[in-house]
């Protein structure tokens, strides 16, 4: 099997489930495969068909073309590894505990600032049901490509029901960069020409016709560090120049830090999309995942999202939500509304939209409906099965969607809860117990504060909201003793 060297663009991850095909005959009457592409950090407006003027993503707007645009999706975390974990288990980071990035390093837990932020365990528990080990048991062919970044070797892919794990590790980026050697324990580095996804392309060709396979593809890029060949960082850098890009003071700096950061004392916001290298890496990316499309054939269903929103609020940030407020870290639309496609040939209209709201735990049931699987009892579930929606049904109601992220962010964040039920959303933050209400529809950009003007409404959110995080045993970060007003 080829393994990437110049760039580890193109990470999938699929889902699928059926059971009681065995016997089958015809891979025409077998359950769908189905490949999940999960994107590190990319933000809401960073594909042209969810508005980028300045990036270019043909193959995947191709995929959108040919399938469903969500314009209401969310990640249940504005960060990456409990996004990853609820994909798989289909219950919110509160219930599982697992409510922040991983691994933190020695010292670096817990965040002190106003208040000292919550405990929260340091991988996805082995005991708990997940999409691979139910696949498994069905009889799926059952592969995980790319990062994983949910605890230690004991803890790693194929301890998880997967049958292959290549480039799964407790990293939450490549090692030593997007260019071989990567320092990835569980991906031997390559040759010059070589990309991950022609691992997951080799799995694809070299199956068992008999039986299904879900695809688990979770893709490093476009996390940091920033990276992308030479000659489409050019074209970009001339692309900038001919727009008048490259004119405007792209980085702005606002508020203080929420908790010492003596390398970066305030929060800087990137304002437009025109980092070259940035969008390089997302046109690596989208060629990439149109290679990895073009060996996928019959009976799958395709997804295509990202697990926070795009990073924006850091020294060096590289992209804008706009216009969304903040990003990656935040509990403002721009942390957690993300992209989100999927395709099923026969079963999805193509060129279809759908304002639903979603949000990551939806996808462990919808992708065990759509197999033909029974939900395994043993373990709550939080997520609602979307293939009404994705079959064209316009009376789904979601019902409301929850976070809970008792963390500071690396990007300027604080700790806080938050629910959006209907048009509205109300964002509970923990230093000072300030409340904040938006209308969506009318203020995507969560410009406005509703709280004080519609205070009933508020104080039924809240309600809403703590019955929630009691129920799912969401931890609280307590007062910092030690805090200096």
């Amino acid at each position: 099997m080829k393994i990437s060297n110049r760039v580890v663009n193109g990470l999938i991850a699929g889902v699928a489930a059926w059971s009681g095909f065995a016997g089958k005959a015809h891979a025409a009457e077998l359950p769908p495969n189905i490949v999940f592409i999960l994107v590190d950090d990319m933000g809401w407006r960073d594909l042209q068909c969810f508005g980028s003027t300045f990036y270019e993503t043909p193959n995947i707007d191709r995929l959108a073309s040919e399938g469903m645009v969500f314009t209401n999706a969310y990640a249940a975390a504005p960060v990456c590894s409990p996004t990853r974990a609820i994909l798989l288990t289909g219950q919110y980071p509160a219930r599982i505990g697992l409510t922040n990035f991983l691994p933190m390093g020695p010292g670096a837990h817990p965040v002190k600032g106003r208040v000292i932020d919550a405990p929260y365990t340091p991988q996805l528990p082995l005991e708990k049901v997940n999409l691979a080990r139910v696949l498994s048991a069905g009889g799926y062919q059952t592969w995980h490509v790319g990062k994983w970044h949910l605890g230690d070797a004991a803890y790693f892919p194929d301890k998880q029901g997967f049958d292959v794990n290549i480039a799964g590790a407790h990293l939450g980026q490549p090692g030593t960069g997007f260019f071989s050697p990567w320092g990835i324990p569980t991906l031997p580095d390559g040759k010059p020409g070589d990309y991950l996804t022609d691992e997951a392309v080799h799995l694809i060709r070299e199956r068992d016709p008999k039986r299904p396979y879900f695809l688990n593809f979770w893709h490093y890029a476009v996390h940091t560090p920033i990276q992308a060949p030479p000659e489409l960082v050019a074209k970009y850098e001339e692309k900038a120049r001919k727009l008048g890009l490259d004119k405007i003071d792209s980085l702005e700096s606002g508020e203080p830090m929420p908790v010492s950061n003596k390398k970066q004392p305030r929060v800087v916001r990137r304002t437009i999309q025109a980092h070259a290298t940035y969008a390089a890496m997302v046109e690596n990316l989208d060629t990439n995942i149109g290679r990895l499309l073009a060996a996928i054939d019959g009976n799958t269903l395709v997804v295509f999202t990202s697990d926070n929103g795009g990073l924006l609020t850091a020294a060096g940030s590289p992209t804008t939500n706009a216009p969304l407020l903040n990003g990656k870290g935040w509990l403002y639309e721009g942390g957690t509304r993300v992209p989100l496609i999927a395709r099923w040939p026969g079963r999805v209209k193509p060129g279809t939209r759908s304002d639903v709201v979603v949000t990551s735990p939806d996808f462990y049931p919808t992708f065990l409906a759509a197999a033909g699987v029974t939900v395994p009892s043993e373990q709550p579930v939080d997520g609602v099965n979307l293939l009404p929606v994705l079959e064209g049904k316009t009376d789904f109601v979601r019902g409301p969607v929850f976070w809970h992220y008792p963390h500071y962010g690396n990007q300027g964040g604080t700790p806080g809860s938050a629910v959006r039920d209907g048009d509205w959303k109300l964002i509970e933050f923990f230093e000072d117990g300030r409340l904040e209400l938006y209308n969506l529809p009318d203020d995507i950009g969560e410009n406005t504060d509703l709280s004080k003007k519609d205070p009933r409404l508020t104080e039924k959110l809240h309600a809403e909201l703590v019955a929630w995080r009691e129920s799912v045993g969401g931890k609280i970060p307590q007062p910092n003793p030690d805090n200096k007003p």
